[in-house]
């Protein structure tokens, strides 16, 4: 049975940093792109960031327009975890965070993921 579970999220003032973990079970995790999407309240589910299988053209990276230059998504094989380092916050950057995977390839679209975690909530204050 495939688990992710996400962690580190809270509340933070804009401009400060948080760490998000993503620990995962069940799977070969070297063979599956990991990302990260995030749904404010009233919102659509949107993409900020994956990495993709170690296997798979060496765990490139991608990132949301919104997120490039103040996130970094990266990968412990050994650990089975991934993780969403977040710095320079805003409070747009307020919503519910959930980690995802899929085999191989990364992909921006959420239905194209096959296993999700629960989420965790990230809160920015002005």
């Amino acid at each position: 049975q495939v688990q992710l579970v996400e962690s580190g999220g809270g509340l933070v003032q804009a401009g400060g940093s948080l760490t998000l973990s993503c620990a995962a079970s069940g799977l070969t995790f070297i063979r599956y792109a990991m990302g990260w999407f995030r749904q404010a309240p009233g919102k659509q589910r949107e993409f900020v960031a994956a990495v993709r299988a170690i296997n798979w053209r060496s765990g490139e990276t991608y990132y949301a327009d919104s997120v490039k230059g103040r996130f970094t998504v990266s990968r412990d094989n050994a650990n089975n975890t991934a993780y969403l380092q977040m710095n320079s916050l805003k409070p747009e950057d307020t919503a519910v965070y959930y980690c995802a995977a899929r085999l191989l390839s990364v992909e921006v679209v959420a239905g194209m993921y096959n296993y999700w975690g629960q989420g965790t909530q990230v809160t920015v204050s002005s």
